[in-house]
């Protein structure tokens, strides 16, 4: 019988260990290390089949991954590395120091570069590509606080002039200035992705690094050896965002992804883990996920120290101490450093009697030494069969001295005195004067040191970060190929989410467009009735098929394809949005102009991963969102976290984003139509955003005439059967027809004579309007221009009933172009589950409601009686003392 485990913990058998150690020790000698990994897996499955299975170790002792003697010797110039190093350290610090200098409170960070510093350098000089035998090369997330930093090493490679540099954070002055952070759409020739949200670079990298492997699999693109890098902190790693996604390039057996952990313990106010261990932590979710694990933990100075310690107590002692220890010692001197570390125990003072205190003081960690660095970074390269993590342990404020190394507050510092600049300059050798280093003066290396950073760089192909997208070549199909939507439904009753489908099949039969069109898809397909596209298409799966589905005998079975099309990305709205991001840049990482259409549960878009989409925005994306299921009332039975009636909100907030609420295959035909052209024939860099619903009616052909009209915002449907008009009753989606059963009620019961307008987007009318009346204020000397909304009700000063399924803020954005006209029916508040009718009764969005809307407004304005309103109201129903539903 097995002892408990508590038991196992005991050596019952000193003599017998021990041999058990030493054959351990010759098998490494003799055949190496991995011939003793596959021994010790061996002799682990052995145990598990005799119940004496060991507990899995999820974290290996706390020193370097790679031993010593399987180190090689580094390839570059040293010394020639170190000043270059230096003068870019220089660069960044004194930039940020000299911007708040000259304008207090403009801000920018010193310390986290400072602390990766030599990560980026070695990074640069011997692995960063810029391009792969005319391919592109190597895509890299640059750390976004680091941000100094780049410029710097572009500011040293000629790329960026003085001017830049001293005008940080002024883009908005005469001369060129640099944006706070990597951002494309402010440096669009320069940075490829925004990363300052923390928790967005680490997702959106893995999603690119498999997505490279899909453009490859389909035969999009060559296959290269480039490389996906990723560099983040260690604090970013408590974004769920960070570590959220860790599983997938495992399973997709992702070797070119390579993140690279900036652990230097702190985060913006303190520690990360002071009562623990940050590298530990990350090392046993890494592992758990199936990483590569590397930890860059101890610099080369410690290599003899570990080697002479034959009572294994430094090592204890490594493993005892927590992060907020290891923090501390950096920020006090060598003599604090022998007293707390190493006077714990009396051997590690005798082992380290021949070293000063400042010998213990400059002890540097891992990631400030480029031997270490340089060999952790090949073997990420060199790995096979999935990715890899460097946990590189640094000091954040490397090199800041009393000014914030180490210290709590120094993600904030900003500011140096002079004899703190003066001291920054003498530690790393700056070849600057005093007065130089007082006025924080910009330089560049000179002479061999110069040209050995420009061959380093053409070697490898270029500078990075460089976005330099090719020419977009791709035409937008003529309208007519959509002649299934234009021509309507000829009396069947069909969806916009079906009519949708129907025209994304057409796009990808399309001999041109085809293959460049991109189906992604978080686990709705079905919902959404897109699985006639499996088998057309396939799902892309890495590894095939390597199974025969339950449906094999369908139809329509889930076929997985190596080079399938439909990115089905299973419930992860957040990974579906990092796929939408890599498919919608593709034009500018990959020379290649693909279109993807995003199609997903339409609550749970902007709402949930807003963030990323204004990182899309901010990438200068290109490609089509569709949020399915859309409207409050029109997703029956679903309640109140499904049904979403404000996404049209959020959706307004993004710049670049064009939204569209259409009600008819035909207008969904005409934007899809106008946004390839704009996005891609034009390129234009925006993107769109259309709402489709479940709710299945027949779907007319298209009116002669209203293409302007669809994509500007608006078009008049539906002219007054008889006389003129009394009110315009505008509608959008499914909502609209709402508005037409509201208008032959007026008619028919009331005598009033309405206009029904399709409004498709409210936003883009707004934007309109916005950006006319800024062009009227600007030129005051100029007739008056009128906003696309005036000129299409210019004939009319009627009151206006606008009903949509979303809150009313949606329609209230036009009240300042329609004169105190505007009444707007929305769905404020929180969902409920029911069916259609009782949804749109509760809300007050259904016909009963809009002609009630309209009768009160009319008799407001004394042009129908205001007791007949009354009327009206009990005779439809209109419970007018019930609740209101924003707040129920």
């Amino acid at each position: 019988m097995l002892k408990p485990k508590a038991d196992l913990q005991e050596d019952l058998n000193p003599q017998e260990t021990s041999e058990w150690l030493e054959a351990l020790d010759q098998i490494i000698d003799e055949s190496g290390p991995d011939r003793a990994q596959y021994l010790l897996q061996a002799v682990q499955r052995r145990a598990a089949l005799h119940g004496a299975s060991p507990q899995p170790q999820i974290t290996t002792p706390y020193v370097n991954t790679l031993p010593l003697e399987r180190e090689v010797a580094y390839p570059g110039d040293r010394e020639i590395e170190r000043r270059i190093k230096a003068v870019v350290r220089w660069n960044a610090l004194a930039m940020v120091v000299r911007a708040n200098k000259y304008d207090p409170g403009i801000g920018g960070h010193i310390a986290t570069y400072a602390s990766s510093a030599s990560l980026m350098e070695v990074g640069y000089n011997h692995f960063f590509r810029g391009s792969i035998g005319g391919q592109p090369g190597d895509l890299i997330y640059f750390q976004g606080h680091a941000s100094p930093g780049m410029y710097s090493r572009a500011f040293v490679e000629g790329r960026l002039t003085t001017q830049h540099l001293e005008n940080f954070r002024h883009e908005l002055r005469d001369t060129p200035g640099l944006s706070s952070y990597p951002h494309p759409w402010l440096m669009k020739d320069f940075w490829q992705f925004p990363t300052v949200s923390m928790g967005l670079g680490p997702l959106n990298s893995i999603y690119q690094a498999r997505f490279m492997r899909y453009l490859e699999n389909r035969g999009l693109i060559a296959q290269t050896d480039r490389k996906i890098w990723a560099f983040l902190g260690d604090g970013e790693t408590d974004e769920v965002e960070s570590l959220g996604a860790l599983t997938l390039p495992c399973r997709e057996k992702l070797d070119n992804l390579i993140f690279v952990v900036n652990c230097n313990l702190q985060r913006l106010d303190g520690p990360v883990r002071g009562n623990g261990k940050i590298i530990q932590e990350l090392e046993g979710v890494f592992r758990g996920a199936g990483w590569n694990v590397i930890k860059l933990i101890w610099g080369g100075q410690w290599d003899s120290l570990l080697a002479r310690d034959t009572s294994g107590l430094l090592m204890k002692r490594m493993a005892e101490c927590v992060d907020g220890e290891y923090q501390a010692y950096k920020a006090k001197d060598g003599a604090y450093v022998r007293r707390e570390f190493f006077g714990k125990y009396p051997e590690l003072l005798e082992l380290v009697k021949d070293l000063s205190d400042t010998d213990l003081e400059q002890l540097r960690r891992g990631g400030h030494d480029p031997v270490k660095i340089y060999n952790a970074y090949k073997s990420a390269y060199e790995h096979r069969g999935g990715p890899t993590v460097i946990l590189a342990k640094t000091v954040k404020g490397y090199g800041m001295g009393a000014a914030g190394e180490a210290r709590n507050a120094t993600h904030q510092q900003k500011k140096m005195d002079e004899d703190q600049l003066i001291s920054f300059r003498n530690r790393f050798k700056v070849p600057i004067s005093d007065d130089q280093a007082t006025h924080c003066a910009f330089i560049k290396p000179e002479g061999q040191d110069l040209k050995y950073l420009e061959d380093r760089r053409a070697a490898l192909g270029g500078p990075v970060p460089s976005r330099h997208p090719l020419p977009i070549t791709v035409k937008s199909p003529p309208l007519e190929k959509f002649a299934d939507a234009l021509g309507g439904s000829q009396g069947r009753a069909v969806s916009t989410t079906m009519a949708f489908v129907r025209i994304l099949t057409s796009l990808l039969k399309d001999p041109e467009l085809g293959k460049l069109v991109i189906p992604i898809v978080p686990d709705e397909a079905r919902t959404f009735g897109m699985e006639s596209l499996f088998r057309q298409i396939g799902i892309y799966a890495s590894q095939g098929q390597l199974y025969n589905p339950v449906d094999a005998e369908q139809f329509l079975f889930y076929h997985e394809s190596k080079s399938g099309q439909i990115l089905e990305e299973g419930i992860t709205e957040a990974g579906s949005m990092g796929s939408f991001t890599a498919a919608g840049t593709s034009y500018a990482n990959y020379g290649i102009p693909l279109i993807p259409f995003y199609i997903y549960y339409s609550m749970f878009g902007f709402q949930r991963v807003g963030d990323m989409a204004w990182a899309f925005a901010d990438s200068r994306g290109k490609g089509f969102l569709l949020g399915a299921t859309a409207g409050r009332t029109t997703l029956a039975g679903e309640g109140l976290q499904h049904q979403d009636g404000h996404s049209h909100v959020l959706a307004s907030t993004v710049p670049t984003c064009a939204a569209y609420d259409p009600t008819f295959a035909y207008e969904i035909a005409v934007i899809i139509q106008d946004g390839i052209k704009r996005m891609y024939e034009q390129n234009e860099d925006l993107f769109y955003y259309l709402t489709v619903s479940n709710d299945d009616y027949v779907q007319p052909a298209m009116p002669a005439g209203v293409e302007q009209g669809i994509v500007k915002g608006i078009y008049r449907y539906k002219a007054a059967e008889s006389g003129d008009p009394k009110a315009l009753l505008f509608g959008s989606g499914a909502i609209f027809n709402e508005a037409l059963k509201a208008s032959e009620i007026l008619q028919s019961k009331y005598g009033v004579a309405t206009d029904v307008y399709s409004v498709t987007s409210y936003n883009e009318l707004r934007r309109d309007a916005l950006a006319t009346e800024r062009w009227n204020r600007l030129h005051p000397d100029q007739p008056v221009r009128k906003a696309y909304i005036e000129q299409v009700l210019s004939s009319s000063n009627l009151p206006i009933i606008a009903a949509t399924d979303y809150m009313k803020i949606v329609p209230d954005q036009l009240a300042p172009w329609l004169t105190g006209r505007l009444v707007s029916l929305g769905t404020d508040g929180f969902g409920r589950s029911d069916n259609r009718e009782h949804l749109r009764r509760h809300f007050e969005v259904d016909a009963a409601s809009i002609v009630a809307a309209t009768l009160s407004r009319l008799a407001r304005d004394g042009k129908f009686d205001a007791g007949q309103a009354r009327a009206a109201m009990a005779e439809l129903g209109i419970q007018t003392e019930s609740g209101d539903p924003a707040r129920a």
